[in-house]
């Protein structure tokens, strides 16, 4: 079969979505299908388009042997939400020239967020004669709703209409969680329409490695005992979690706390940490995923925190799986379908979300333990080897898709 994958975020940005979707790609790839990319400039999250895309209206693109069709996006930086949707509004519209350039397709896949996007992929899916899967990682309007980002109701009845009539037209419907699927199944669609693509890691890239000397000198973080978050700091994480557990432990000085990544939320986090006064905390940005493996050596546990909202019961964040695959315990602060995961695999420890007490203790413990976690990190690079490789992950939703 050819597919055709329509995504707002694809590499060379870094993210959840973007990474899930070039293994999703090349899993196909590996398994004998064809496979294009329609896809925005890469503007995210910093919302600067990098010099070699700026100017144009599309562009033919490659990434790790996947041709690529890209096409303009209204680059946004933090603001207001409504230069948000000018974001997702023009990638809406500019994408139907990719979907037209990109050939035939068997299959359109699209991706939301954001739920705009669908609109595009039905009439893309009608003039290629295609089927539509509609695939989602975060049910919307129902998250934006819930983390107070829409109150507008008109608003809300109308994304609530789209959603359901996008579903309606869709051949599949693809969900990244258990919480979705069964969402949608409670509502009443049939079973056999849903399939399960969760998020997987790539265990060739993410290995255990011994501690990164170089990187070690570099930071300065010699005998530390590093806790490491990575990834979006937006405002579901609850981040402001993690440096309150940081100004509680700040007396013991064996403790470090390292954040790789970007997001909405970072200034002013960095502005928390400063009138903390928080000499255990370092912020570095957002870093290649090449080098994540060797950031995640010298993470003594990877600290996974979300806010304490019902919605996020469901979800399993996709940094998990890389720090499982590179063998670090997770100390997890949430509630859910992740802590089912973690204490399945033996993997870590989970905390009450929006707790820093308990966090503080949770590393605590991690700290005291006879190995140090190596057991829990053990346990979850044996359990994502035997669940989350990317080509078992792929040949199973293939077979949901038949």
């Amino acid at each position: 079969m050819r597919f055709l994958i329509l995504t707002q975020y694809f590499p060379p940005e870094t993210g959840a979505a973007q990474v899930r979707l070039k293994e999703l790609a090349k899993g196909l790839q590996r398994q004998g299908h064809e496979v294009v990319i329609v896809t925005a400039f890469p503007n995210h999250p910093s919302g600067v388009i990098p010099p070699k895309y700026r100017g144009y209206w599309s562009m033919k693109d490659e990434v790790e042997g996947l041709p690529v069709y890209r096409t303009w996006v209204y680059p946004v930086q933090r603001g207001r939400f409504w230069k948000r949707l000018l974001n997702y509004f023009s990638f809406t519209f500019s994408s139907l020239w990719g979907i037209l350039k990109a050939g035939p397709c068997d299959v359109l896949f699209v991706e939301s967020p954001p739920l705009f996007l669908g609109m595009t992929a039905v009439l893309g899916s009608w003039l290629k004669r295609a089927r539509l899967v509609f695939n989602v990682s975060d049910l919307w309007p129902e998250s934006a709703v819930a983390l107070g980002l829409v109150t507008n109701k008109t608003m809300i009845r109308m994304t609530e209409g789209l959603e359901t009539w996008l579903y309606n037209r869709s051949w599949k419907l693809s969900a990244v969680t258990i919480g979705i699927r069964d969402t949608w199944i409670n509502r009443g669609i049939p079973a056999e329409k849903v399939a399960f693509l969760p998020n997987g890691v790539n265990l060739d890239l993410f290995r255990p490695l011994l501690p990164d000397q170089e990187f070690m000198d570099k930071l300065g973080l010699q005998d530390k005992f590093i806790l490491a978050y990575t990834g979006t700091m937006g405002y579901a994480q609850g981040l402001e979690t993690v440096l309150e557990a940081a100004n509680l432990l700040r007396s013991e000085p064996q403790y470090h706390f390292l954040f790789l990544g970007d997001g909405t939320e970072k200034p002013k986090l960095e502005e928390m940490a400063k009138e903390m006064k928080l000499s255990n905390v370092q912020f570095l940005g957002f870093q290649p995923v090449t080098d994540m493996p060797r950031y995640l050596s010298l993470a003594a546990g990877s600290i996974i925190p979300l806010k304490k909202l019902k919605l996020f019961e469901g979800a399993r964040p996709s940094k998990m799986f890389p720090a499982m695959g590179c063998a670090v315990p997770i100390i997890y602060s949430g509630e859910g379908e992740a802590v089912d995961l973690i204490r399945d695999a033996g993997a870590g420890l989970t905390v009450e979300p929006e707790n820093p007490v308990e966090m503080a203790q949770a590393i605590r413990t991690l700290y005291n333990l006879s190995d140090r976690g190596k057991s829990m990190g053990d346990n979850g690079r044996r359990y994502v080897e035997e669940n989350y490789s990317w080509d078992s992950i792929v040949s199973q939703w293939l077979k949901e898709l038949k």
